[in-house]
């Protein structure tokens, strides 16, 4: 008996999470059934698209793998897409436009291989009347006095000067022209914050044909890992070494990982500014892997050593997470695609733990607020908090302490309680941590708390900030032993001027003279090709790593 199309969707969806014996057959007579047959409704055409993301990444065997990858290629000629494809506007999904404010260095990739394809998007009045106001120090001064005499709005503007380039791509090279730095031209694009569409293309970036090349698929026989880990058991069993890729497979990973975040649109400063020479690979068991990406030096923060990435299944991104690393300390922000949810994702996250682990030698893992729900309604509705602490994340805040416990209880009375949107906002007030080793929990330290504390400092030592920084350079010079003409190298005086304003204020001149070199060891690493050497060299450092949590107490 033939079924309808919906009812063989919906057949479909029941094995989702399904693989055994006889599961890839029917699966696959499905897939079948529905790469010939057009959907009804643009809900339909998205759920297919998602069933076979998910297959593709978690795929039965050889055939299904097949059936999935090809249909995917071919998804955006479906004749039910393109009948649906104003209702599928930034889905993600190919053969559809793509919309998103996006972060500069991230529009200029797009710029670079789309530029016809990148239009700024014309519902954004807010965006207009800033273009109006800022376009005229853009350009030539004869057409600077023409626009301001004009009163021209901000797109009609651009239209008059744009020639055949695109509006938002013009607008990008203009700035990019400005005097100045990369920050300042950054500032100034953010500043406008421009909502943009990319048109689709052959080769526009899509969810549909995400994937890197792997050399071999690791397929299902067995239903995905759904229970809750052991943490530490999960943490010291470690995955492979970790291998740092180089020249076209970094760029491409990179690019990928844009893409994943365009098409959903996200932006991530750690991916944004992804460093092709600081790119990890580390393989796991059973076809997943974790992309890390190191940032460009110039784009390093004095502290952490922040790195971005990947969660691939079998090449084809499912996650990505970023990891703000200090000492044995990572802050770890983990997010698993909605495509993707509902399957292994407690025991993808653990597998990140002993992925950090063996990179970093991380003990000690925390959860920032807004990842809870702080700032994030996203957070509040996926319950993120209870995700943490089935896991064994516990907060140290006495406030929140006394809350989980009494959750707890009521938990234990009611195995049917759910907390309140008012509670899981009073939980994710405060950071939640796991220690690998529970009897030497790590301290916590607060990089936006030791930059408020370094800012005060400057401020006390003189109103004049020039002084004050020569003030300061004089100091961590003294206190690290470093004579006034000690030379760096371009990149370590680059991380030198980041460090140096904290180097002051640390009680350094006390310590003993190897911990006062070792914190020019610091200072290198931190402009080292990888920040792997800035970790490490900074968890043998316990005076400065207990320095470092006073300051975080002292303006937390």
């Amino acid at each position: 008996m033939s079924r309808s199309p919906a009812r063989t969707l919906a057949a479909l969806e029941r094995l989702r999470l399904r693989h055994g014996p006889g599961v890839a057959e029917v699966r696959l007579a499905l897939l079948r059934r529905l790469e010939r047959t057009p959907l009804r409704t643009a809900g339909q055409v998205r759920r297919l698209h998602e069933l076979l993301c998910f297959a593709r990444a978690y795929p039965d065997d050889v055939r299904v793998l097949r059936q999935t990858a090809r249909m995917l290629q071919r998804f955006s000629r479906r004749t039910d897409l393109r009948a649906h494809r104003a209702e599928l506007y930034a889905s993600g999904i190919a053969g559809t436009t793509i919309w998103f404010p996006f972060f500069y260095p991230t529009a200029r990739w797009v710029a670079a291989r789309w530029p016809r394809q990148l239009l700024l998007d014309r519902n954004d009045t807010v965006a207009e009347e800033s273009i109006a106001k800022l376009l005229p120090a853009l350009m030539m001064p004869i057409e600077a006095f023409a626009l301001r005499e004009s009163h021209l709005p901000g797109y009609a503007a651009l239209d008059r000067l744009r020639g055949r380039r695109s509006d938002a791509t013009f607008l990008l090279e203009r700035i990019a022209a400005m005097p100045g730095d990369e920050f300042t031209r950054e500032a100034v694009y953010d500043a406008l914050n421009p909502s943009c569409e990319l048109l689709p293309g052959p080769t526009t970036p899509s969810r549909t044909r995400a994937a890197f090349p792997v050399p071999e698929v690791a397929f299902r026989s067995q239903p995905l890992r759904s229970g809750r880990p052991d943490l530490r058991h999960e943490i010291a069993r470690a995955p492979r070494p970790p291998h740092r890729l180089a020249g076209r497979s970094a760029r491409e990973l990179i690019d990928l990982a844009r893409a994943s975040m365009a098409t959903r649109e996200r932006d991530l400063d750690a991916i944004a500014h992804g460093n092709p020479l600081e790119t990890w690979w580390i393989e796991d068991d059973a076809g997943l892997a974790f992309v890390l990406f190191g940032m460009v030096p110039e784009r390093r923060p004095a502290l952490p050593a922040i790195y971005g990435g990947l969660t691939l299944q079998n090449g084809v991104p499912i996650g990505y997470h970023q990891s703000d690393v200090i000492g044995p300390c990572v802050a770890v922000s983990f997010n698993t695609f909605d495509t993707f949810r509902g399957g292994a994702s407690a025991f993808i996250f653990a597998r990140l733990l002993a992925t950090l682990h063996t990179m970093f030698g991380a003990t000690s893992f925390s959860i920032e607020p807004y990842q809870l729900g702080e700032g994030n309604d996203e957070g509040i509705e996926s319950g993120a908090w209870w995700f943490y602490a089935k896991l064994g994340f516990r907060p140290r805040a006495r406030p929140a302490l006394q809350l989980a416990a009494a959750e707890a209880r009521r938990l234990r009375r009611n195995p049917m309680h759910r907390s309140s949107e008012a509670t899981l906002r009073q939980l994710a007030r405060h950071h939640l941590f796991f220690d690998f080793d529970p009897h030497r929990p790590a301290p916590l330290v607060l990089p936006a708390a030791i930059g408020l504390a370094v800012g005060s400092f400057l401020g006390g030592l003189d109103e004049d900030r020039d002084r004050a920084l020569h003030i300061a350079e004089s100091r961590a010079r003294a206190a690290c032993g470093l004579a006034p003409a000690h030379d760096f190298s371009r990149a370590e005086a680059r991380a030198w001027r980041a460090l140096f304003p904290l180097l002051a204020m640390l009680p350094a001149r006390r310590w003993a003279e190897a911990e006062r070199a070792a914190l020019v060891e610091i200072v290198r690493n931190k402009a080292a090709r990888s920040e792997r050497d800035f970790v490490r060299s900074t968890q043998r450092h316990a005076r400065l790593l207990e320095a470092l949590a006073r300051l975080s107490e002292s303006e937390h």
